[in-house]
């Protein structure tokens, strides 16, 4: 029987959750009975591409880049179904509104199934931006198959009017092949600096990441622990006005602007906290990675978070906007050694039992399989001996 093939199909944005989620599905899928090919859109020449870069070209998976006149080109719908056609893809899955609009046209017009996996919605954006996203929701009801990223987001698909029937929860899950992968080829001694502890944050800096409340906070912290460090891993629209509200504190010069860092598990490994100030989040894969690599973790309690924050076992929650009760859960935790200890194994045996990306890949498997009718290939036994008593566009 003929492999089953799957178009993961994202307009990347940077190299963030998305991204590397799209990344974690192609690293644990069964490769011996699926091929799990991706296309990109190549949009402008700064573009971050990363998750192409990336991509695993093992077991016949291929990459296709997809040129794209502008941040939108209905053209790349013709470009996308000629991918499906000459490559015989079963079912295409796409990732954020650019995808999904583009990626369900395409699929419509080649006759294959169509899952979409929300990620998540931005907040406050322009006008342009916000009637875009609309009609990408607008068009999550005509998927074979909508498949959100947490609880919160299932909820989001009701709003939406997404049918029930065509709305399935696999939860979220990190690849921790990767992370095992990277822990183990760090040099020996890589262990966080007692002397010159650092907090650390891993994600985009845009509105809703709440990265100023962050900033603020630390640097109520440092009056008191000068010796304090805050790293910011990533990149986004508002990291000049992060940069330019660091400048005017004190602690300015503990406070590190990394960008994207392709070694950050490396430096997520030396944070000797993590902490996330999101008003808005599916599950996050950041904070996920950071329980993963044994880092405790501090956020506020939104949902989504909640998922996997139990305050007091695998990390602690402050009230969403109270910036004194973070400031006390961060001084809690960068105090006192032993409940840093527990909670950060606590977290990463939850990880571990809950969010795998193997076990997540396995149920999409399943879910590609049902949408298209192509049964799992049954591998050949031996026969058994019988007893003595009985007888690329781009």
């Amino acid at each position: 029987m003929s492999k089953l093939r799957v178009l993961q199909f994202i307009t990347p944005a940077g190299f963030y959750g998305a991204e590397r989620w799209v990344l974690a599905l192609a690293n644990n899928i069964n490769h011996d009975d699926v091929i799990c090919d991706l296309a990109v859109t190549r949009e402008s020449p700064d573009q971050d591409l990363s998750v192409a870069e990336y991509y695993p070209r093992t077991d016949g998976q291929q990459v296709y880049y997809l040129e794209m006149n502008g941040r939108f080109d209905f053209r790349v719908v013709s470009r996308l179904r000629e991918v499906i056609r000459t490559n015989k893809i079963d079912v295409i899955h796409t990732h954020g509104y650019k995808s999904d609009i583009l990626g369900l046209l395409a699929a419509k017009r080649a006759g294959i199934a169509c899952v979409s996996t929300p990620h998540g919605f931005s907040g406050k954006v322009g006008f342009k931006l916000a009637t875009f996203i609309r009609i990408g929701t607008y068009m999550l009801r005509y998927f074979d198959r909508v498949v959100p990223l947490s609880e919160e987001l299932m909820d989001d698909m009701k709003r939406f009017k997404v049918p029930e029937a065509r709305t399935s929860f696999i939860r979220n899950g990190v690849d921790l092949k990767e992370i095992d992968a990277a822990l183990a080829s760090l040099p020996q001694g890589n262990t966080t600096d007692k002397d010159s502890p650092v907090i650390g944050f891993i994600g985009q800096m845009i509105p809703r990441k709440g990265i100023p409340d962050l900033i603020e906070v630390f640097d109520q912290i440092y009056q008191a622990q000068p010796n304090l460090r805050l790293q910011l891993l990533g990149d986004g629209n508002q990291r000049s006005e992060l940069e330019q509200q660091a400048a005017q504190l004190s602690s300015v010069n503990a406070i590190e602007f990394l960008g994207f860092r392709s070694d950050r598990l490396e430096l997520l490994s030396k944070f000797s906290l993590f902490v996330m100030t999101s008003s808005l989040e599916g599950i996050p894969r950041c904070m996920m990675e950071a329980m993963a690599v044994g880092i405790p973790v501090v956020a506020y309690d939104i949902p989504g978070v909640d998922q996997l924050v139990e305050h007091g076992k695998t990390g602690l929650l402050a009230p969403f906007g109270d910036k004194a009760a973070l400031a006390a859960c961060c001084k809690q935790v960068l105090e006192d050694p032993e409940l840093a200890a527990t909670l950060s194994q606590n977290a990463r045996e939850m990880v571990h039992a809950r969010y795998s990306a193997a076990r997540m890949a396995d149920e999409y498997e399943a879910l590609f399989r049902e949408l298209t009718g192509k049964a799992k290939p049954v591998p050949a036994t031996q026969p058994q001996a019988q007893s003595p008593e009985k007888g690329e566009v781009g």
